[in-house]
């Protein structure tokens, strides 16, 4: 397979364009069933926000967004079109909005059922996968020394003498989802499952008082009460709330203004493991930064190294099929199209939320949709793998 080098977006934001989104592919073909924007979320089980009830923020006035040929970044306009064409019905493929940049440059951005480009979008789970990198942020920062540190040299404080801090639980193993508590949030029977911690005022202080089952490291079980806790991590050791922390050093300077984070603990605490509210292009460049190995505007917002660990993979889920790789709170893929296998990163929420970054080809494709609890969720990559890896030439 050929690949263009192409000049990169210069590490400008990638962002709106004036006027009526044509939801163009920039192509000489014509697109049709073009709606407005996408919502929704994944991962966190029950709850969420209404489908029906969408927010809209104001344009932010400092984008810059253009859709560019595909031909101008390796990519087939034809096979792109002809991809976008060919999708049943949006009320079948259930997703509601898409866009793919590579480059760093968009070729493609597509919304369904009512959604527009300064809609917001309940992330759900792929939350997780910002938690991630706000981590890379402070232990750059230095308020937080790295990931061997015990959970406990930051929380003791606050919850003295805690179950969990008796493993001498390590921030790696929750980064990874083996932090050896009795929580699985894939199992009905499991005392830390997400829906009981939901009905708790302080979720850190019940995930904290979890028995524990394994020795840390050493088993992989999905837990919201992972990124949750670390969440109050970052808080404690820079000693800001985690919206100003992610705002002054990740959310600011990628000009991402409009985000909406969900709190517990009566508004004292924020939700880290899911439900941030985010518009389609801000998680692109999220993707962007990834791509970017943390880099933006010639600013290193999160360490190439921090980069290269978090999303290598540490462990896998043994009770998924596939897709299963799993880094510091970032999904792993590889997915093979035209004999040719390709490395995928990508933020994963309940519904069809998806942040997917092939670094190979530098391409970030976004996808947000409404198929909570369905296998349906996992079109997007049927999306990815037929029309935008089958596009490069």
């Amino acid at each position: 397979m050929k690949t263009i080098k192409s000049k990169r977006l210069s590490l400008r934001p990638l962002v709106r364009s004036t006027g009526a989104l044509a939801c163009t592919l920039a192509l000489a073909a014509a697109m049709s069933g073009c709606g407005g924007g996408g919502d929704s979320g994944k991962g966190n089980g029950t709850i969420g926000n209404n489908p029906d009830t969408k927010i809209r923020v104001a344009p932010n006035a400092g984008d810059n967004w253009t859709l560019v040929p595909p031909a101008e970044v390796g990519m087939d306009a034809a096979v792109l079109a002809d991809g976008v064409a060919k999708l049943p019905d949006a009320a079948s493929h259930g997703m509601s909005s898409m866009l793919v940049t590579r480059y760093g440059k968009p070729v493609l951005e597509q919304y369904w059922n009512g959604y527009d480009k300064d809609t917001l979008h309940d992330l759900r789970s792929a939350t997780k996968s910002i938690t991630s990198l706000m981590m890379g942020v402070a232990i750059d920062q230095r308020v937080v020394g790295g990931v061997n540190d015990t959970l406990d040299s930051y929380l003791n404080a606050a919850y003295p003498n805690a179950p969990a801090f008796r493993l001498g639980l390590k921030l790696a193993d929750m980064l990874t989802m083996r932090s050896g508590l009795d929580c699985n949030d894939w199992s009905a029977s499991s005392p830390g499952k997400e829906e009981k911690m939901y009905q708790q005022t302080d979720w850190v202080r019940f995930y904290t008082a979890l028995p524990a089952n394994a020795a840390p490291g050493s088993e992989t079980r999905y837990c919201t009460g992972n990124p949750v806790a670390l969440g109050r991590v970052i808080a404690v050791a820079s000693k800001k709330p985690v919206p100003a922390f992610a705002d002054e050093f990740l959310f600011g300077p990628l000009n991402i203004k409009s985000a909406k984070w969900a709190s517990f603990d009566n508004g004292a605490q924020t939700d880290t493991g899911g439900h941030i509210q985010m518009r389609l292009r801000d998680m692109a460049k999220l993707g962007q930064l990834v791509v970017q190995k943390g880099q933006w505007n010639g600013k290193q917002l999160v360490s190439a190294a921090w980069m290269t660990e978090s999303t290598r993979q540490h462990t896998q889920f043994a009770s998924l099929p596939q897709r299963n790789g799993y880094g510091y709170f970032w999904w792993r893929s590889v997915e093979t199209v035209k004999n040719t296998s390709y490395d995928v990163i990508f933020a994963d929420g309940n519904g069809g939320q998806f942040i997917m970054i092939v670094p190979a080809l530098e391409i970030v494709a976004v996808f947000t949709g409404e198929n909570y609890n369905l296998n349906k969720a996992e079109f997007p990559f049927e999306v990815l793998d037929r029309t935008i890896l089958a596009a490069v030439k």
